[in-house]
């Protein structure tokens, strides 16, 4: 693709997306409900909090009432999925991170086999939980940690990895590709011999009232929400938005487009035709019932936004 095929499309592009009205999302089932109660209960028994976000959102769709409710011991926030965000700038948000009160921060990519990060992690948590008093705790000498997130973020891909690296054994939570896959408060998982640490997997909580329709649409387009409650085809446009806004036009290359576009009816039927995904339907004309093949818009547009979470569109920062 020419350079110049770009720049002539680039002033085309939108500059804000146009929600049509669309109201914030509502999303906190009963399960979000009593996990969130469940942790609260629980917090007697720990040590230290993790928090669990997606790298590619570090800003967007972290959950304030864990700031509010939870925040009253040792905090490490874990950016995971590393590998699918942008961080060349990751300086800038380290910065801002701090500036909001973060201090503790790692970065990580739980579903590789050997992830450096994670043999950071135990020493990590152990030297902040040395650093602040255990009281009830002081005389226990293991430790014990809650693991939480909004949904899909990979709270339970955390905890395998680290039984992964320090035990040698294999699962011990559940993992899935949608929100809603853990939903309560597990009994403790050993992930460490030496030193002895335990840790506690809870179920992804999403505020009562998320902030903004774009923070939602970000917590939608990273799989923190189910698809269908948004509906595939807005995600699909928001992450066109996304791209072109970002200068990211690897999908032109992936789904053979002439061209960088804004139009997401026009990029999704160049994608059903692209995988050969058509549908036939009935159409009714003035010599009676007949039989037509069209694109296939849902089916392009579940291909597109797969592609995005698995990454074959390039590492996206999209806060």
């Amino acid at each position: 693709m020419k350079l110049c095929q770009v720049l002539r499309n680039v002033g085309k592009f939108r500059t804000v997306f146009d929600f049509g009205g669309r109201e914030v999302a509502h999303w906190f089932p009963g399960h979000m409900a009593k996990g969130l109660k469940q942790m609260k209960a629980g917090l007697k028994s720990v040590d230290c909090i993790i928090e669990i976000h997606d790298a590619r959102i570090p800003f967007s769709g972290r959950n304030p009432l864990f700031q509010d409710t939870l925040d009253v011991k040792p905090h490490l926030l874990i950016l995971n999925k590393m590998d699918l965000s942008d961080l060349s700038n990751k300086q800038r948000i380290l910065k801002k991170l701090q500036q909001d009160g973060v201090r503790n921060v790692l970065f990580t990519d739980c579903l590789k086999q050997r992830d450096d990060n994670i043999k950071k992690l135990a020493p990590m948590m152990v030297k902040i939980i040395e650093n602040s008093p255990r009281f009830n705790r002081e005389e226990n000498t293991s430790y014990c940690l809650m693991v939480i997130g909004v949904p899909n973020v990979g709270k339970s891909s955390l905890i395998n990895s680290l039984r992964r690296t320090h035990l040698k054994k294999g699962r011990a939570s559940r993992v899935g590709g949608e929100p809603g896959i853990t939903r309560a408060v597990l009994t403790k998982i050993q992930v460490s011999e030496r030193p002895l640490i335990y840790l506690l997997d809870t179920p992804g909580v999403l505020p009562p009232k998320i902030q903004s329709v774009e923070t939602g649409m970000k917590l939608a387009l990273c799989g923190t929400i189910l698809d269908h409650l948004v509906g595939e085809d807005i995600i699909a446009d928001y992450l066109l938005y996304s791209l072109n806004r970002l200068g990211n036009f690897s999908y032109v290359e992936k789904y053979d487009l002439p061209e960088p576009s804004d139009d997401i009816q026009y990029v999704l039927k160049r994608i059903a035709v692209k995988l050969r995904k058509t549908q036939k339907v009935k159409a009714l004309t003035g010599v009676g019932n007949i039989t037509v093949t069209i694109p296939n818009y849902s089916a392009a547009a579940y291909d597109f936004i797969r592609a995005f979470r698995k990454g074959e569109l390039g590492p996206v920062l999209l806060d």
